[in-house]
């Protein structure tokens, strides 16, 4: 980890470790600072300290003067800041991550919820955040569906029971784009991803109707095409409600999504963006 005051340097993928591809992450609204806030404690900073305090982060860390010891997470760094040159203009960008994700086990689904959790106490650390959508690269290329036991096929489905207590009244409308870039899988494979949606037994999204959407429906990531598989032309908009607008249930969704493509044979990374249909209610992200 750079000292403070050291620009911040590009993560580098552990030696022998398996690793699924880059996930990215992008939180657009509106980000009311912190008076405390000090510059020096930039995102990559920030973001860097919470993924080791959580255990999340996958690399070689020294706690004790040159002493290194092996860890094993979730993800290794790669980058991280609050605004970006390749932002679309006006789109709201307040904070944007970048790391190279584990590959997961069998059993676990790519840790975007953890991924999101850990962008999203960072960008705390700074402001109070009022997010309008979030968008996320996830490496779909990097699962192995048949890989997974029976009795996690979408692993996800397995944690349901969280957003069991959510407020009835936390419900929240939103739209949730799905591009496949190039590839025009998405589009081809759309009534066999909503019809799976609609038959696993959750409340997390209800889904109500979806349309393929073109490339001008599309919020401009703040990446190049050559990042990804860009540009965005091939894509599709679902429509439903998710149990709460929180980083859980925004994470949770982009999990059960990638493993379902995954099992119906996209293997491109998907560009998600999930965005909240109604304003912001007060205590909610």
């Amino acid at each position: 980890m750079p000292e403070r005051g050291v620009p911040a340097q590009p993560g580098v993928v552990p030696a022998g470790r398996r690793t699924a591809g880059t996930m990215f992450a992008a939180f657009y609204g509106e980000l009311v600072p912190h008076p405390w806030h000090d510059p020096e404690h930039d995102a990559y900073q920030l973001f860097y300290q919470r993924s080791l305090a959580m255990g999340w982060l996958d690399g070689t860390a020294a706690v004790r003067g040159d002493d290194p010891f092996d860890v094993s997470g979730l993800w290794a760094m790669n980058d991280a800041g609050w605004n970006h040159p390749l932002a679309a203009p006006g789109a709201g960008l307040i904070s944007w991550f970048q790391v190279e994700a584990s590959a997961p086990a069998g059993d676990r689904p790519l840790p975007v919820q953890p991924f999101l959790r850990c962008a999203m106490d960072t960008t705390a650390r700074a402001g109070t955040p009022h997010l309008s959508a979030i968008q996320i690269l996830i490496p779909v290329q990097g699962l192995d569906a048949s890989a997974r036991p029976p009795y996690a096929a979408v692993p996800s489905i397995l944690t349901i029971d969280w957003f069991a207590e959510c407020a009835p009244e936390a419900r929240t409308p939103v739209e949730v784009g799905i591009n496949s870039g190039q590839d025009p899988s998405i589009p081809a494979a759309v009534e066999r991803l909503t019809d799976r949606l609609g038959h696993l037994d959750q409340d997390v999204f209800g889904y109500r109707s979806h349309e393929v959407t073109s490339r001008d429906d599309v919020l401009p990531p703040p990446f190049d095409d050559s990042f990804w598989n860009g540009p965005p032309l091939h894509g599709v908009v679902l429509r439903g409600e998710l149990a709460e607008w929180s980083c859980d249930a925004v994470g949770w969704l982009a999990e059960v999504i990638a493993d379902s493509a995954a099992h119906l044979g996209v293997r491109s990374p998907l560009l998600i963006t999930i965005t909240r249909a109604l304003p912001p209610r007060a205590g909610l992200i």
